[in-house]
């Protein structure tokens, strides 16, 4: 047990023990000298066994998008605050992922450690923040309360920045961009590069398609389902992953009947990742679940899990992923009427174009897809002195940006 103030340990408020991103920083914690300790929720949608490495403090149970039953969870996970509070004294810092976690590490930090620093990181802006309904307009509200309340705002991507928390939430604060890059572990499971990678056919289908993840949005797995139909004797579409907003009986029934559309599971992330995309020529990242806001604004998980193996995504043009691609030419971004686009480029796609933008991909540098100097530069942030009204930029790596990139010197600060 923590008696005194420890300037290496860091409280992480988690939604989910289990899931893949937690877990994934909470290793870039340790490589950079943190000792974190997990005051998290379990979710069991996947993982389930699943045992943090780090100590860690179980507060209780919850559920995706179940917004009542996670308020009640947070609630009930005060006791064991109090339970726990010789830690919350004794933390440097307190990290917290989504909005849920973040009233709690501010509650924390008013009972317990009321000059602790508090993190607040941002993967996606879901529905409840964006819809014009007197509720959200609440919730965005207590956000913004909350806001003003921490150290450094982490996102995703910087569209999420610009278009949500800059000009509708108007935070002035510091923030910082970490992509949903890839812990450095996922380089042990990588194959050796080859000289030439050639598609991969499967079978007798041209091209294969991988979506893999989060299988998600009634709409994408429709366009999907479509393009299966059409091109029934072309393309192969293969999925691995668990549910959240597409219906498991739905699919399930779909793709008893089409032959090219094959579910392989649930996979291990990250030892699973050279099977998935060893077996693809293509990453679908063609995000439809929320088109006017965090589909358009996010950078997918999927693109740095299949750009560290080498395979190319699908993009909707115009997002801020599309944007990304078309910078860079190391992928194909599509336009409305969505169908018909996708339709005529597995119908005319050469085996040469296709070669040619993964001879791209591949030439990208390692810290494209891999997340060390971009979570040693947050720790900076959390563990050092507070900036005031500082914005911390990175550039990412699209275009003339490459080099520096993989400079130590990649961080720099502006005033706003």
């Amino acid at each position: 047990m923590l008696h005194s103030t420890d300037n290496r340990v860091l409280i992480f408020f988690a939604p989910d023990i289990t899931e893949t991103n937690t877990v994934k920083r909470v290793q870039e914690f340790v490589d950079n000298g943190i000792a974190p300790v997990i005051f998290g929720f379990r979710r069991g949608r996947y993982n389930a066994r699943y045992r943090p490495d780090c100590p860690y403090v179980l507060l209780g149970a919850t559920h995706d998008a179940r917004y009542w039953h996670r308020l009640r969870a947070l609630v009930g996970a005060v006791p064991r605050l109090l339970a726990n509070r010789h830690q919350l004294r004794a933390a440097a810092v307190f990290y917290a992922r989504n909005i849920d976690q973040l009233a709690l590490a501010l509650l924390a930090r008013r009972l317990f450690n009321p000059t602790v620093p508090v993190g607040y990181e941002v993967l996606d802006i879901q529905p409840p923040f964006v819809s014009r309904r007197w509720r959200a307009a609440v919730l965005r509200w207590f956000e913004r309360w909350c806001l003003r309340r921490i150290r450094v705002l982490v996102v995703s991507s910087p569209a999420f920045y610009r278009n949500f928390y800059a000009s509708r939430q108007g935070y002035a604060g510091e923030w910082f961009v970490l992509e949903n890059k890839l812990h450095r572990s996922a380089l042990t499971h990588r194959p050796p590069p080859v000289a030439t990678p050639a598609p991969r056919p499967a079978g007798d289908y041209r091209w294969t398609v991988g979506y893999f993840g989060l299988i998600r949005g009634e709409e994408t797995f429709a366009l999907m389902l479509r393009l299966a139909r059409r091109l029934r004797h072309r393309v192969l579409f293969r999925f691995g992953g668990i549910f959240t907003t597409v219906r498991e009986t739905r699919f399930r029934a779909a793709l008893d009947r089409q032959p090219n559309m094959v579910y392989d599971g649930e996979y291990a992330n990250p030892e699973g990742l050279a099977a998935l995309y060893g077996g693809v020529d293509f990453v679908w990242a063609l995000d439809l679940e929320n088109t006017a806001d965090n589909s358009r604004w996010l950078l997918p998980n999927r693109f740095y899990e299949a750009g560290l193996f080498g395979v190319p995504c699908l993009a909707v043009r115009g997002f801020e992923f599309g944007n990304m691609l078309e910078r860079t030419r190391i992928g194909w971004t599509f336009a409305d009427p969505l169908e018909e686009s996708l339709t005529n480029f597995f119908e005319t796609l050469t085996a040469a174009d296709y070669l040619q933008k993964r001879h791209r991909l591949a030439a990208l540098p390692r810290s494209t897809f891999v997340a060390d100097e971009d979570a040693a530069a947050l720790c900076r942030i959390l563990t050092g002195p507070q900036t005031d009204r500082m914005t911390v930029v990175y550039p990412t790596f699209p275009g003339r940006d490459h080099a520096l990139a993989r400079d130590a010197a990649y961080l720099r600060r502006r005033s706003l």
